[in-house]
């Protein structure tokens, strides 16, 4: 079999819908090998974080849901639904506490190196998100997004429906 049918046999797979939850659950995983905060040239968040180990962990749940629904052809976008959004949420909530605290962090370090040597504290970088944070948040909404279409789309019957035995 060569590289093309396998290719060909892959576009036309019944569940190839899933194939887009499956690259952005990759994307989410390895966004939290990222940094997530970039203040000059100090990298913050990400691995070994907790924030990043769920992270981490709600991407390689996202790639075993589509994967799983790829082999086995059953539905799986409400998982895929919470999954996207949980990791929404971690990222959105880790961005913004990281920036405050390296914000900070960055202020207080300035203000001690200026009183122990008496001069005027220098400067303080802005932060700002970094690589890590725009690829996971990208990632997490195309897997929410992908969840939704089951509530929005109203699929037929997504699940078999139970005969009526008792006529």
């Amino acid at each position: 079999m060569s590289f093309l049918q396998v290719l060909g046999g892959a576009a036309r797979h019944s569940m190839r819908a899933y194939y887009l939850p499956l690259l952005a659950g990759f994307a989410l995983a390895s966004s939290a090998f990222m940094p997530w905060i970039m203040m000059g040239e100090q990298r913050i968040g990400g691995l070994p974080s907790p924030a990043g180990f769920w992270v981490l962990g709600l991407g390689l749940l996202a790639v075993l849901l589509a994967a799983l629904s790829v082999i086995t052809r059953k539905n799986s976008r409400h998982p895929l639904l919470l999954v996207g959004l949980a990791a929404f949420a971690i990222l959105l909530t880790a961005e913004r506490l990281l920036e405050r605290t390296a914000a900070q962090q960055a202020w207080a370090r300035s203000q001690a190196r200026a009183i122990v040597s008496g001069d005027t504290p220098a400067a303080v970088p802005d932060p700002a998100m970094a690589l890590g944070t725009w690829v996971g948040l990208a990632a997490a909404g195309v897997i929410t997004l992908f969840g939704l279409t089951i509530v929005v789309r109203q699929a037929a019957q997504p699940y078999a429906e139970p005969e009526d035995d008792d006529v």
